[in-house]
This record gives structure tokens, sequence and C-alpha cells, in this order.
């Protein structure tokens, strides 16, 4: 998974204390956006991993090695591409819209594609 900007609210404070370009305030749009669309991803990896752990462990014998990892990279993958697929579970559009309510009224609100 990609890093997470958690500075979302600093570039919110920053934007409105300082004299900003619209490209600048554009910019610090989609770097919300983004930052948004990471929390979603993680929030649904631990979603995943939490129902995993859920299920009852089987009783064989054999025990692959590496099936743990494995899972974890799967969880993770499935996670970034739920993400990525139009607006996701919903939640980073709630995030955005209230991170960016009173952000600015120069730049329009872009929906998250």
């Amino acid at each position: 998974m990609s890093t997470i900007d958690l500075s979302t609210q600093n570039i919110i404070e920053q934007a409105k204390n300082t004299e900003s370009t619209p490209k600048q305030k554009k910019d610090d749009l989609q770097k919300i956006k983004k930052a948004c669309k990471d929390f979603e991803s993680i929030f649904t990896y631990y979603l995943l991993k939490t129902m995993r752990e859920t299920v009852p462990k089987g009783s064989s014998a054999v025990s692959l090695s590496g099936k743990d990892t494995y899972y974890m990279l799967m969880d993770q993958r499935v996670a970034e591409e739920l993400s990525n697929k139009g607006n996701g579970f919903g939640l980073q559009k709630m995030l955005f819209e209230q991170l960016t309510k009173n952000y600015s009224k120069e730049v329009p609100q872009e929906k998250i594609k």
C-alpha cells in the first residue's frame, strides 16, 4: 500500500492562512482526494483482515508456509482495487466532502472519480 500523508488538516489550514493560486488550491484538493482514497484502502484492508480472522481454521495436518503472507498481500491488493473502482465504498467521498466543505469557494468541488 502506498503511504498516506496524515497532514490533510494541515494542508487545509495552510491554504486558509496564505494566499494561494487557484493551481495550488487544486493541487491541495488532489492531495486531499488521494489521502481519502488511501484511508479507505487501509480501512478496507483491515476490514478484510478482520473478516478472515473470523473464519474457523481447518484441521488440516499440512500447514502451508507463506499462507498468511499470501492472504495479507491478497487482502491489500483487493482493498486497493475496491478503493480505486468508482467511488469505492463511498467512504472516500464522505471524507473528502467533510474535509473540504469550508475549504474554498473559489475552487469548484470536484466529484471523486
